[in-house]
């Protein structure tokens, strides 16, 4: 069962070319029928490793080295259900918001990235 819904915000700087950029994460947290807690990290809706891994830290675009990111801001997804939250039917008719079919995508990386450090190039 999902427990958790999160948009993660994780900052990767590069320690050869000190190149910094930004990347989101949509993360979900899952119990199984074991008790055990997982985590799955998805980016531009295709599941990834985690970022906080060596595995999963994409690679520098300067120079393809990798190095783990780190959590730079959070945002919680509620969970659907509660009590006090409105929600609205969906016509079974399949005219509802048509138009989310085709909207854009939005990548996740379409977010200012953060400032050079100071005497270092981002690129």
């Amino acid at each position: 069962m999902i427990t958790e819904l999160a948009v993660e915000r994780v900052e990767f700087t590069c320690g050869s070319c000190w190149h910094r950029w930004s990347v989101d994460y949509d993360v979900q947290r899952w119990t199984d029928g074991h008790g055990d807690e997982w985590e799955y990290f998805y980016r531009d809706n295709t599941p990834v490793p985690s970022p906080y891994t060596l595995e999963g830290a994409p690679p520098c675009v300067h120079c393809g080295r990798r190095w783990v990111g780190r959590l730079v801001a959070r945002r919680p997804v509620p969970l659907p259900g509660g009590p006090d939250a409105p929600r609205s039917p969906v016509p079974g008719d399949g005219r509802h918001r048509p138009e989310r079919h085709d909207a854009p995508m939005l990548p996740a990386d379409a977010h200012s990235q953060p400032e050079a450090a100071p005497g270092r190039s981002t690129g």
